[in-house]
């Protein structure tokens, strides 16, 4: 399949700047599979569409302030993104001018943090910093949230850009369907008899990354660390048997459910590296049902998705969301597939 036949075109103020206040007022489009049909509602209508015995699969990662603003001996600024952590010392980021931040090349963050760029790699580069203190704390006093480059507007709030049930630092970008849910409406959720399940993914390049060559099969995915606990897997594997719906919070929480499940759609315990690609012709062995945001052309995302419901009614149902003025990407509206 082309990259192209994922393209849509989407007018630039549908691309939510801001997220919605409070957070489940936003609004959230449902698809309908077995009635091919379209619903406009609000997000926390959710529990009407939830049955008792439904597992809510959420992934608990939380953003850190990823981008650390800094300069060259020379002067000249340079941005360090953070990816993956490798050890102490160590990590794996992405590097701002690139062409000019060769290795060797020193960044000076303040007189508690600076880098090195020790390797260069495919399109991402390893640096190795050096700090007075404990680096977290820096971290969170040097940088700043790693919001996406079409989000113009400052964020008030960092905390805005991680899920309230956030608790296991280590990614990115967000797991954006998850900003949706707010503490009330989790608990009204859990008194209706629904089940949250809580996986990790850290979200890094494999998930934002763009989508380069032309064949989409030709496309290679970075890897990123998933956590698949045991008592999540069990809850899964009960709810599996008994014809119970496991319906994925975000596309990062389907990369996790699929990447630890057999062909006999049992999910196992562990954690890993996963760098799998999901795409039309996938068999879905575990999800039954999705929770997402509207995700960028030609995107590994908006793959996902087609994978799921199809390319053509994916694009129909953007084109249809687009028409009802629904907000796109990070701090846009959802949908529920079910």
């Amino acid at each position: 399949m082309n990259k192209s036949d994922f393209y849509y075109d989407l007018p630039q103020d549908l691309i939510a700047q801001t997220p919605a206040e409070p957070r489940d007022s936003s609004r959230l489009l449902v698809y309908d599979r077995a009635k091919d049909q379209v619903s406009h509602k609000i997000f926390r209508d959710l529990g009407s569409y939830l049955k008792q015995g439904d597992v809510l699969v959420i992934n608990e990662t939380k953003v850190i302030p990823a981008r650390l603003l800094g300069r060259k001996p020379t002067g000249a600024n340079a941005e360090v993104l953070l990816l993956k952590r490798l050890n102490l010392t160590d990590w794996e980021v992405l590097l701002k001018p690139a062409k000019r931040l060769k290795i060797g090349t020193e960044v000076i963050f303040s007189d508690k943090l600076s880098c090195e760029v020790i390797q260069a790699n495919e399109g991402t580069w390893t640096v190795k910093f050096e700090f007075t203190g404990v680096f977290e704390q820096i971290l969170e006093e040097l940088g700043t949230m790693p919001l996406p480059p079409y989000i113009k507007t400052r964020l008030k709030d960092n905390s805005r850009y991680n899920t309230v049930y956030a608790r296991k630092e280590g990614s990115s970008a967000a797991p954006t369907a998850g900003l949706h849910f707010t503490p009330e409406l989790i608990e009204k959720l859990k008194s209706q008899g629904i089940i949250f399940a809580k996986v990790l993914l850290n979200v890094g390049l494999g998930t934002f990354l763009p989508v380069k060559s032309d064949e989409i099969e030709n496309h290679h995915m970075h890897t990123e660390y998933y956590e698949m606990p045991q008592n999540t897997a069990d809850i899964i594997n009960r709810a599996k048997k008994e014809h119970r719906r496991v319906i994925a919070v975000g596309t990062t929480s389907v990369r996790v459910l699929e990447s630890s499940s057999d062909n006999q759609a049992k999910v196992k315990s562990g954690c890993g590296n996963t760098n799998i690609f999901i795409y039309p012709g996938y068999n879905f062995k575990v999800t039954d049902a999705l929770i997402t945001n509207f995700h960028l052309p030609e995107s590994t995302l908006i793959m996902l998705v087609s994978a799921l419901i199809g390319r053509e009614k994916t694009l129909e149902i953007y084109n249809d969301a687009i028409q009802e003025k629904y907000r796109f990407f990070s701090f846009g509206d959802a949908m529920f597939i079910i």
